[in-house]
C-alpha cells in the first residue's frame, strides 16, 4: 500500500484548518514534482513558527501524499486535539526515554508500508537569529538508513512573518505569503552500507539540513550562512563571553 486512504479524522481536521489558512495566506508552493507519487518516502522540513506544522501540513495534504509527523507526546494529552492526532496516524515522541526508540520503529514500518513521515529535525523552533535552519538531530538519518527511502528536503517561509518565533501575537496584516519550496531527494548514497555510529548519523543529518538551507535561501532569496546554527555552541559561547567579562 503506497498511498494513505483520507480517512474520517483527516477530513475533519482538513475542514476545520484548511478555511482560515486560505483567508490567512496566500501560497507560493513550488517543486510538487519532487513528491514521490508511490512508495514511502520521508520530509525534512524547517521550524521557525508554532503555526508552520499546520501551514506545512495543508501543503501536504494538498499533495495527495497524507503526512505522518513526529510529534511531541505532549500534544497528544489533550482530549480532542490527541483523537485527532491519533485519528490521523500521527505518531508520539517522548524524548529521552524509551519510547522514543518505538517511535522511530513506527516511523520505520510506517515508510516500509509505503507511507510518508514527516521530520522537523531541529526538533523545536529554530533559535538562530536569523532564522536559518538549525543542527539537526538525528532521528531522521536513522530512519534513513534503515529505509533507504527517499528523503525529500523542504523549506517554508512566511508562518514565521504572521507569528514570529516564540511570538504570542499574530501580525494580521498585510496578508502573508506561505512559500514552500521541495528539492529532489537527499543524496545519500555514500553513506548506505555504513555502520550507524554517532558521527555517522551526524553527517547524514547535517547533509539533510545543508539541503533544506539551501531552499531555503531560494526561497527567501538571499546567501545562506555557512554551516549551520548549533546553539549548544552558542549557548558556551555566551557563557564564556560572561566568564570573561566577570
Amino acid at each position: 500500500m503506497s498511498r494513505r486512504r483520507i480517512g474520517f479524522w483527516y477530513r475533519l481536521a482538513a475542514a476545520i484548518a484548511k478555511p482560515p489558512l486560505i483567508v490567512l495566506f496566500k501560497r507560493d508552493w513550488r517543486g510538487m514534482e519532487n513528491i514521490p507519487a508511490e512508495g514511502g518516502f520521508l520530509t525534512a522540513v524547517n521550524h521557525n513558527s508554532y503555526l508552520d506544522p499546520l501551514l506545512y501540513a495543508h501543503f501536504q495534504y494538498n499533495t495527495g501524499r497524507l503526512p505522518r509527523f513526529l510529534a511531541k507526546a505532549a500534544l497528544f494529552k489533550p482530549f480532542f486535539v490527541g483523537t485527532v492526532m491519533r485519528g490521523t496516524g500521527q505518531i508520539p515522541v517522548v524524548r529521552a526515554s524509551a519510547d522514543a526508540a518505538a517511535a522511530y520503529r513506527s516511523a520505520v514500518e510506517a515508510v516500509n508500508k509505503g507511507e510518508c513521515v514527516a521530520f522537523y529535525p531541529e526538533g523545536t523552533l529554530t533559535r538562530d537569529p536569523d532564522q536559518w535552519p538549525m543542527v539537526g538531530k538525528t532521528g531522521v538519518a536513522r530512519v534513513a538508513l534503515l529505509t533507504r527511502a527517499p528523503v525529500i528536503p523542504i523549506a517554508q517561509w512566511g508562518a514565521n512573518e504572521f507569528l514570529p518565533p516564540y511570538a504570542k501575537k499574530p501580525s494580521f496584516l498585510p496578508r502573508k505569503t506561505h512559500r514552500v519550496l521541495v528539492g529532489p531527494p537527499v543524496d545519500l548514497g555514500a553513506w548506505y552500507g555504513k555502520e550507524p555510529t554517532a558521527e555517522v548519523l551526524r553527517e547524514v543529518t547535517g547533509a539533510i539540513m545543508s539541503d533544506v538551507k539551501q531552499l531555503l535561501a531560494d526561497v527567501r532569496g538571499i546567501p545562506a550562512p555557512d554551516g549551520l546554527y548549533d546553539p549548544r555552541k552558542a549557548a558556551k559561547g555566551t557563557a564564556a563571553d560572561g566568564e570573561g567579562a566577570a
